[in-house]
């Protein structure tokens, strides 16, 4: 999903976008293809979104992850015209929707249960939102041939919903959604309902399909974090009708800047440590005791946050190297081992602080009881904020 041509784009506190040329050409004012400005939603009185900004761009793949009831689904819904904000404003390339009906905002929506017409055929389901907009029969037959062809269903045209599977059933579904040729395809946790493998074909085939459209904008909803860094450009995670937090899969992987985001992407061991000094690359922690270099916090030095503040080093499992000989390196008991097939799962302490380490299940893990010296690289580990 990444462009390869030499621009950079940033979003303007506005909403708009500006795309910077190479050579030090002047940057030009692109509209976003979505944009949420202040919108909040109540349902009988709870506040369900929460003064929600957000501009996409044309192209992009977003994906709101959080648990359920954060607002994810909320905001695909606002978006779709499904309900109407208590507050805020709604465009689509540069076209204020807000009061407008789903069917009048053009974008295509698939949901978890399919919602396929049982009594129609695959054909029929696909060129439904076509014949309302009462679009000749042969431009019909014709877009309803291509976008079969696309999610690899064409061979399947005549057959009803009951006589396919669920991945093949959800494949309709986004052939049904893209017939219309919207600028925008939303999608609320699509494959939530079908098992692993379908999941993962299922997912590959998403990839590919923008692959082919590259202009498409996907918003997609899950509350599985693996689906978001496979699928999404960025990342949105919400937490109560907020964004909580925002970024790239790899730098909320990376650099969490809270305990909650450290804990939805992937596991991280969290311990709390004294931050002594930082600059604008790294800081020195203490953990019981010993002195650590690590990645510098998100926050400033001077911000009341940093010195003498309690933050927790963020340190994920695959980061941790046993019988460690570089600059980080702190003793650890070794409370239990599992063997998980590809990886070792390690139990261990520091101090009182438990922790979790992986390392390759073809190595002998050292025996329970035993006391090791572990360590990580300094831009293996951050801090982040106990929020």
């Amino acid at each position: 999903m990444t462009d390869a041509s030499p621009v950079a784009l940033t979003r303007t506190a506005s909403g708009a976008e500006l795309i910077g040329g190479a050579g030090g050409a002047a940057p030009v004012a692109v509209t976003p293809r979505i944009a949420l400005e202040g919108v909040s939603v109540r349902y009988h009185g709870a506040l369900a979104l929460d003064s929600i900004n957000l501009a996409v761009a044309p192209g992009e793949v977003v994906v709101l992850l959080g648990p359920s009831g954060s607002g994810k689904s909320t905001i695909l819904r606002a978006i779709a015209g499904f309900l109407t904000p208590s507050q805020g404003r709604i465009s689509l390339a540069g076209r204020d929707v807000t009061d407008l009906p789903p069917h009048a905002r053009g974008v295509g929506m698939v949901v978890q249960n399919y919602a396929l017409f049982p009594h129609l055929r695959v054909a029929e389901n696909v060129g439904f939102g076509l014949r309302a907009r009462r679009r000749p029969v042969a431009d019909i037959t014709e877009r309803v041939a291509a976008c079969l062809d696309m999610v690899g269903m064409g061979r399947f045209a005549d057959r009803l919903p009951r006589e396919l599977s669920g991945g093949q059933q959800q494949r309709v579904a986004i052939a049904r959604a893209l017939a219309i040729d919207p600028p925008v395809l939303l999608l609320d946790e699509p494959l939530s309902a079908l098992d692993a493998p379908l999941r993962a074909g299922l997912l590959e085939e998403i990839r590919a399909l923008h692959a082919r459209l590259p202009d498409l904008v996907i918003v997609y909803v899950t509350h599985d974090q693996n689906e978001a860094i496979a699928l999404g450009d960025r990342i949105l995670l919400m937490r109560d009708g907020r964004i909580a937090a925002e970024g790239t899969p790899r730098a909320l992987h990376d650099t969490p800047p809270h305990r909650y985001a450290a804990e939805f992407f992937g596991q991280a061991n969290l311990l709390p440590v004294q931050l002594d000094a930082c600059d604008a690359e790294l800081a020195i922690v203490t953990l019981e005791g010993q002195r650590l270099t690590v990645r510098a916090p998100a926050w400033h030095a001077s911000d009341d946050r940093a010195l003498g503040a309690r933050p927790l080093l963020c340190l994920r499992p695959h980061a941790i190297t046993l019988n460690a000989t570089g600059l980080n390196r702190i003793e650890a008991r070794i409370l239990a081992t599992h063997w998980m097939g590809a990886v070792n799962r390690i139990e261990a302490a520091i101090g009182p602080h438990r922790l979790r380490i992986d390392v390759p299940g073809s190595t002998t893990p050292p025996a329970p009881g035993s006391v090791v010296t572990i360590g990580f690289e300094p831009d293996q580990a951050c801090l982040v904020a106990d929020l």
